[in-house]
Order: C-alpha cells, then structure tokens, then sequence
C-alpha cells in the first residue's frame, strides 16, 4: 500500500450546503458512515479496516492483494481473499449503490460528494489556512485551522486493526500536531503568549520529545514575563533527551535559550504582530479628529514638529532618541487643539500608530496611570489576559511592547509629571506629546511649550473661518471687538462664533452687544482659570432656561461620564426630554457625548456648571435634591442587579429606601452589562456621598456593587472608595453605615489574600454592627471572620463564626446566604478532619440553592461540595462539581472565580494522579487570576511545580516555586516553609 501522508480526491467547498441524505464518512477518530444524521452499521473491524483503505486511497482502485496485506500483513489467514469479498459485499449494501464498485479484481470507492470525507474538509482548510498566513491574514488562518482540528475526535482510525491502518494512524497523528503547532505559532505571533502556555504545557506532558513544543512554550513563557521558567524548559528538555535518546536539543532550541538569556528585544514582540490586517488593534489610530478651521499657531507647530522629526529619524540624526514635549496654559488656550493638530501632520513619521488618552488632571478624579496602561496595552494587541496587576508591571510591559516600534503617544490634560510619568515610552523612534495646565519642569528631559492666548490677528482669523468671511468683512471692528472680549482665548471664542455661525439672524454687532456687559467680568478675571470661567459666561448666558438648568445641575455629579439614564435622574425629567436637553448642549460645545447615550463635561466646564449652580439655583435644596435622585437611582438600579444575579436574598430589603425609581431588566446579561459599565459613575456617585447625610444610601449602594470587586473587574477603584466611606462614615459617628463600610472593605481584603487586614476591619465592623444592632451586617460579617479563620487554619473558631451566621440568617429567613454559609462551614468540617460530615453539609447546601434557581450562589455551592469530594477522594464526582461551578461562574463574568476553580480542579487531577492535566489547569488559574491575590498565586504556582517535577521537568518546577516562595514570604503566608521544602528536595535530587 501506499505510504504516503493519505491525500484524498479533490472535493467541492467543504462549507456549501449539503444535500440532507449524503452519505458522510469519518476516519479522523473511529471510522464510521453516516447517512445524513443516521448512522450506517460499518461491520466487524477488519470491514472497517477495509473502509478506511478504500477511503484512504484517493479513489483509485486497491487490487485484493493490497487489501489482504493492508488488513493482515504478513500473517493472513488461508482464506483472506473470501473474507475481503466477504467485507465488501457487505458494505455494498450498506452504502449508496455505485460508491463501492469492483474494478479489475479489486475495489475502489468512488462518487463521493461534497464534504462526505472529514479528511476531505480537513485538507481543504488547512490549505485555505496556509494561504491566509501567507497574505499575513493570521485570524483567519488561526480560525481555518481550529476548524480542521475540530474534526478530529480521538485517535485516527480508532480501533481498526492491520499495519496500513498502524501507519496512516502515526501519520495522520503527525499532521495533526503538525497542524497543532502551526495555529500555536500563529497565537505567539499574535501576541496570545498568555493563553498559549496553559494549552503548550498540557502539550509538552503529552509528547515530551516533540521539540517544537517545548521551543513555543519557552517563548510563551518567556513573553509572559516567566523567564526562569522558559529556561528552565530547556534544562528538563535538555535531560530528557539526554536520558531517553542520548541526544543534545536541537539547533533551534539552543539558540532560543541563548536569547533568552541574553534578552533579546527581538523576542519580546511577536513577529507578525504588526502585519496581521484583521487585528487592527496592534495598530492603534486613537487620535481624535483635527479640527477643519486650525488657525495659526505657526511657531509652535514647527517647534514641536522639529522635536517629533528627532524620534521619527526625519530630523537627520537618525531618530536616536525618544522625544517628549509637554504644553503648559490655563484652560482654554487650546492646547489640546495644537496638539492633536500637530500629531496627525506627524502621523506618516509613527507609521506603527499613535495613542490618546485624556488624563483628566484638571478635575478631582485624574485618571490613574495604571487604568490608562492598561487600555494602551489593550490597543497595542495585549489580550486582557496578559495585562499584569501593578502600575510597575504594566509599564515595564508597556516600555517593552514599544520597544521596536514608531508610535506617538498623546498624553492630554495631565495632573502633573508623576503622572506622566509611567505612561511615556522607553525606546527611540516614539515620541510622547503632554499637555497640562502646569508646567512640567519635574519631567526630565522633555521640551516645554508655554502656549499664551492667540494674537490679535489669529484670533480673528479663527473666528472668521467659523462665521464665514462675508458676515465678517463688513463688521471688521465689531468682529475685533468680538476676540478681544473673549480675551484672545481659542474656546471663548470658538464659543462665541459658533453662536453666531448658527444664528443667520444675528449680525456681528448683536454678538459685541451681547459681550458688552460680560466684559466688565472678564476686566475683573483676568488671571488664570478664571479667564476661563468669563469665557464659559459667553455660552451658558445664551440657553434657554431649561438648558441652563441641565447643565448646572448636570455639572454636580462626580465620574468620567453619565448614561442618559442617570442624567434623567438627576434632572428628574423623562429620558426622551433629557435627551433632547443634553444633546443640545451637545450642539453648544458645553457638553460633549462620549458614546451613544453617554455624556461628560470637560474637566472646566464641570467647574463652571458647579459654580453657576451655586451662584443660580434659586430652588432651595434643588443640588442636593439632584444628587439624591441620581444616587436612589444607581441603588434601586444596583439592588436589581444584586437581586437578579441573587434570587431571594433578603440583603435587597435590608438597603436604605429610595425614592427614586431604577432601571428594570427582563434579564441576567443585561443586568451585568449595565453594572459593569456604570462601575465608574456609580462609584463615584458613593465617593461624592460622602460626609452628606446620603452617606447611608452611599454605602449600601457599594455594598449590593460587590459583584464587582468579586469579578476582578475595576477592584481597585473599589476598595479605595470602600477606604473612603469607612472614613467617612467614623467622621460622622455613623454605627450602621461604619459596621457596613467596613464590612465591604473586609470582602475586598479577603477577596484580594490581604487576610489580617480583613481581620482588622471585620472585628471593628463586628462590633459596630452589634452595636447597631443590625443584624444583615452581623451575619455577613460572621461569616467573613468565618473565612478568614480558614484561611488561618483556625477550623474551630471558624466553625463557631459560621454556626454564627447560619443562625443570623435563618432568623432572617435569608435562605440563599445560609446555603452559601453551609458550604463555608463544610470547608471547617473538613479542616477538622470530618470529611463525611462536610460532604453532607456541603450537599444540603447544593439542594438549597438549587431549588432557588441557577444563580451565582449555587456555582459556590458546587464548589464547595466538590472541595469536600477532592478531601474525599472521590475524584470523578468532584470534577463534576467543579464543571458545574466552572459553567456558571463563566456565565456571571466571575473572572477570579474561574480562575480559584481551574486551581481546584488541577488539585484533583494532582490527586488521580493525572500531572498533565493539572498543569494545564493550574495554567488557566495563573491566566484568570484568582480568589486571595497573591498568596493564591502562590498556592497555584506551588501546585504547578508539584505537577511539572511529576512530568520530570525539575527546572521548571523549581522556577515555580522560587516563585511562589517570593510571593509567600512578601506576605508573611505559612506556606513558605513547605515550598522551601520542596526546593530543598529539588536541589537535593
């Protein structure tokens, strides 16, 4: 028989329809045959054995003497060739009449149709994928090759016997991985480092003389800023093939070590990353449009464009260096205009993108630079995954994601240069534009601009491109008049010629007329902001009065926007009127929309509305009326979203009444989505609460948010209002609202491994809430104390919390949390050494919540009863537990869930004694990140290395508890001791 990889006839597109009644043949796992949907009896194995060579032979004719030695080889019995008649008369009848046809004392199947082969379709998409990574198309390669290796289910030929099937078995296994490693290339080329080393470990445990492998998942791990671990790949590599095969690694191998630890820049960035068209991310054009009408300005465009040409390698000196310029003027002066205008005439010289951000260093909330890192790194191609924690990993990351590449950076409306700072590049050939409202003289090394009002001339160039030159040309002094009452300044008098450009009626004169009276302020704010402020008068003096009322009242609410939502709130209007309202303040330039139904001030307009209202809110209470509606509607809204992702938890009765109506949700999904995308607003809403008599609304507000510090989503921002409204709440002598201030900082402690800390907290809100008598925050306090005490391998006394909270709860009749506490308390049962009883508590837990419904909470319940199965040795049923758990938390978007569930799931199979499987989930648990922080990091990567040293890769294992050794001992974690265990052992061995 013919030895060659088996290539079949040439078929139609394997994605055109089919008719219903094809027949289908499958050989890529056991053989079998279909008609339509239904199977087709395909006989003993020998007849299948005679399938799969007839339908591995192309079509053409196998003579029977091909079949005989196919089927036995050398040892046929005496009466093969009866019995290969025997098979094909058989499958004659099963088969279609015509498929199976006798030719010249052999057989042959022929007539097959489109898609009928899965060895077919899976050649015809590998080759489409080849020629998509050749035109630099990498997702759709990427997606042509999963497709073909979805075809495969199992072994090849599964269970046929004879030495053609053997063959075609090593084979088409060889094409397979061949195929394997070609779509695992392609995801380190596209920056996916991160998730490849979960699927690349479970690999290398598989086929651990495949070098190719091993040679990924150096790189991948190299990439993930895991680089002891890459090299210690090569070392369990370079043994075993020493050991098995008296070898040394290949050429290729050696000289990825040899990089690795000479750090080549070269290797820190996928090849391909900037090539790929589809992933358009990896070249970001986030600069904002250039205004149509840019006015002079002359001096400082060449200026600045001299410095970018300096990193660009167009100013002649070879682009040695990375340039930063920084632009320092009061509010309005048109810094962010010059910049951006001079960023898209630099743009063919940053051909590998630009990036912007607004900094928002005029406000009381700047943004921080580890958000901003975070979202540049997204833009530059970076999977969420791999985005590390700290503001030190991300810009270390950052720095070298640039590394290599010509990209301008535009940092608009900056605090100050520390924060600044983090967020410049680090490599020649980038440049970084600032601008700010203070002079950076503590930013080193960059250029400073001082930009000053326009001249008299620029400014009247740029209001008579706004008007038009006709309506300008006969009221020349009227007009001079104009710029010069908005002191020159570009935004005053962008302001003003765009009301008079949208008022046909309106002559010049009328607008100097109107700005007459204004003057007389505007001779007395002459310095700094409050130039600006006059200018903002010009605007805000001609709405009507119901949109000067919006924009007053508008401007009190804290956050880096507002959804149309809760702008009716705080204006109290229907939303269809609220609308129409703010998108004509939209038109005024006082209002900018940030996205479909989503608005925000710039920084000093916010500042402007705030002191209009104050100065003009004539209703007495109307701002603190305002800002009350907008948080009883964030609380009503986030009670039901609390209420939705926990059915029949009685915490949603026991939250401050509101008075002013929420959202409503028809489902899960759309809940989430509202949460997580209003996570700013709303905890800004609970930040500008505090120290008013809202506080107690405010802090019940953040207490049914706490799904979101539970997700791993936007944790930071939480816990430093949960630090604010604690000392907010002792500032006013608040029991109630401190006992539950600080019973949402002990969840995010907890949550994040800070485990005394949350002991700190929950004995101060403990006794604040018994003091208050409120018993919600008793019960959920106990309950934390409970877990705490686990986490200090202090069993009894966490039992006593959690009998505590079961009785709390049962009073209260809040039977979703006392299931939740159950299967805590069988997790004290089980560090007691009772694992019969915590299986038993853990299952009344399971029942209970799953007669509620499918919720959040019963992913918990599934996962502590398959914690106290794995205690058990009851592997099989654990797993299934932790499968149910998996499904569900992935539904409510529990990120740090998944990830603590994929640990405990590698503990099980570390248990049944399957190592491989165990790496590739602890894998997953380091990509998702986990419940507990750092010490959780620590707990997996120890878990990690006792699966790799059973894989016999020693090294790497020993890099992995290094690891965790540096992570237990920054934190003070008792597990130090047996890590420095193991290292000892490893050292020893």
């Amino acid at each position: 028989m013919d030895d060659r990889v088996p290539r079949v006839p040439e078929q139609k597109r394997p994605g055109s329809l089919r008719e219903p009644e094809t027949l289908r043949f499958d050989v890529l796992g056991p053989v079998r045959a279909r008609r339509g949907d239904e199977p087709l009896a395909t006989g003993s194995p020998q007849q299948r054995a005679l399938l799969a060579a007839l339908l591995l032979r192309e079509g053409r004719t196998a003579t029977a003497a091909e079949l005989i030695d196919a089927l036995w080889g050398e040892e046929s019995p005496s009466q093969a060739l009866a019995a290969v008649r025997t098979y094909a008369s058989r499958l004659r009848k099963v088969l279609d009449p015509g498929v199976l046809v006798s030719e010249s004392g052999g057989y042959a199947v022929r007539g097959l149709g489109e898609g009928s082969l899965d060895l077919a379709v899976a050649q015809e998409w590998a080759a489409e994928a080849e020629k998509a990574k050749a035109t630099g198309a990498l997702d759709r390669a990427r997606e042509l090759l999963n497709r073909a290796l979805g075809l495969w289910d199992g072994e090849a030929l599964a269970g046929v016997p004879g030495p053609y099937a053997e063959a075609q078995r090593v084979r088409l296994e060889e094409w397979r991985l061949g195929l394997l490693e070609s779509r695992l290339d392609m995801d380190l080329e596209q920056g996916r480092h991160a998730e490849a080393v979960s699927e690349l470990t479970a690999l290398t445990a598989a086929y651990p003389l495949r070098e190719r492998l091993r040679e990924l998942l150096m790189l991948a791990l190299y990439r993930s800023g895991r680089q002891a671990e890459a090299l210690a790949v090569y070392a369990d590599t370079r043994r075993l093939l020493a050991e098995e095969l008296g070898v040394d690694p290949r050429a290729g191998l050696r000289e990825l070590q040899q990089r690795i630890l000479q750090a080549d820049p070269d290797l820190a960035e996928p090849s391909a990353s900037q090539s790929e068209p589809s992933a358009t991310a990896v070249r970001p054009a986030q600069l904002p449009a250039t205004v149509p009408d840019f006015t002079g300005r002359s001096s400082f465009v060449t200026e600045l464009s001299q410095v970018l040409a300096g990193a660009s390698g167009d100013g002649g000196e070879g682009g040695r260096v990375m340039a930063v310029s920084a632009l320092a003027g009061i509010g309005g002066v048109g810094k962010t205009t010059l910049a951006v205008h001079v960023a898209h005439q630099a743009r063919p010289a940053f051909p590998d993108g630009q990036l912007y951000v607004d900094l928002q260093g005029a406000g009381s909330r700047s943004a921080e630079p580890e958000t901003v890192l975070g979202a540049f790194l997204r833009a530059l191609g970076t999977a969420d995954s791999a985005i590390p924690d700290t503001l030190e990993e991300r810009a270390a990351l950052y720095r070298s994601t640039l590394d290599g590449r010509r990209v301008l950076v535009l940092l608009d409306n900056a605090k100050d240069a520390a924060q600044v700072r983090p967020l410049l590049p680090g490599t020649e050939g980038c440049a970084a534009l600032v601008t700010s409202r203070v002079r950076m003289v503590d930013l080193a090394g960059a250029h400073l601009v001082d930009l000053d009002v326009m001249s008299p001339e620029e400014a009247l160039a740029l209001f008579t491109k706004i008007v038009g030159e006709e309506r300008v040309a006969s009221e020349r002094k009227a007009a001079l008049d104009v710029v010069a009452a908005c002191g020159f300044l570009p935004l005053a008098i962008r302001i003003a010629a765009s009301r008079l450009a949208a008022r046909r009626t309106w002559t010049v004169s009328v607008l100097a007329a109107k700005l007459a009276d204004e003057r007389r302020r505007l001779d007395e704010l002459q310095a700094g902001d409050l130039a600006v402020k006059a200018t903002f008068e010009l605007g805000y003096g001609q709405l009507e009065p119901a949109q000067a009322r919006a924009f007053r009242l508008l401007g009190l609410a804290d956050g880096p926007d507002m959804s149309l939502s809760a702008a009716a709130a705080v204006l109290d209007l229907p939303p269809e009127e609220t609308e129409d309202l703010l998108e004509s303040l939209v038109d005024t330039s006082l209002l900018e929309s940030a996205a479909p139904g989503r608005y925000r001030f710039h920084d000093l307009v916010r500042l402007y509305a705030r002191a209009c209202a104050e100065r003009d809110e004539s209703r007495p209470g109307e701002r603190g009326a305002a800002m009350s509606r907008v948080l009883d509607f964030y609380l009503a809204t986030t009670a039901q979203v609390y209420a939705i992702e926990h059915p029949r938890d009685r915490l949603v009765d026991d939250l401050e009444p509101t008075s002013y109506p929420g959202l409503r949700f028809t489902e899960g999904s759309a809940a989430l989505d509202w949460l997580y995308t209003e996570a700013g607003p709303l905890l800004a809403c609970v930040r500008q609460a505090a120290g008013t008599e809202r506080l107690g609304r405010a802090v019940d507000l953040l207490w049914a948010a706490k799904d979101l510090t539970e997700s791993g989503a936007n944790s930071h921002q939480y816990e430093t209002t949960a630090r604010a409204t604690c000392d907010a709440t002792r500032a006013m002598g608040d029991e109630r609202a401190e006992g539950r201030a600080r019973t949402v900082l002990s969840d995010v402690l907890l949550v994040s491994g800070r485990i005394q800390q949350a002991e700190d907290e929950a004995q101060v809100a403990m006794a604040l809430a018994e003091a208050a008598h409120d018993a919600t925050a008793v019960s959920w306090v106990a309950n934390n104390r409970g877990l705490i005490c686990l986490h200090q391998s202090r069993f009894g006394d966490g039992k006593a919390f959690f009998d505590q909270a079961l009785e709390g709860l049962r009073a209260a009749g809040n039977r979703p949390f006392e299931a939740t506490a159950l299967g805590n308390l069988s997790r004290a049962y089980l560090g007691m050494g009772n694992t019969d009883k915590a299986v038993e508590i853990a299952r009344r837990g399971l029942a209970a919540h799953s007669e509620i419904g499918r919720s959040v909470r019963l992913a918990n319940s599934h996962f502590a009863l398959g914690v106290a199965l794995t205690q058990a040795g009851r592997h099989a049923e654990a797993l299934t537990e932790f499968s149910g758990a998996l499904a569900i938390f992935n539904e409510h978007r529990q990120r740090l869930w998944e990830g603590v569930t994929n640990f405990r799931i590698a503990q099980v199979h570390l248990a049944a004694s399957r190592p491989a499987q165990a790496a590739q989930h602890a894998e997953l648990a380091l990509t998702l990140g986990c419940i507990g922080g750092d010490r959780m990091r620590g707990n997996v990567l120890t878990l990690l290395g006792r699966a790799l040293a059973e894989l016999a890769q020693v090294d790497r294992a020993r890099a992995c508890w290094q690891d965790a050794l540096t992570l237990f001992e920054q934190s003070g974690a008792p597990e130090s001791d047996s890590v420095r265990g193991l290292l000892a052992h490893a050292s020893a061995a």
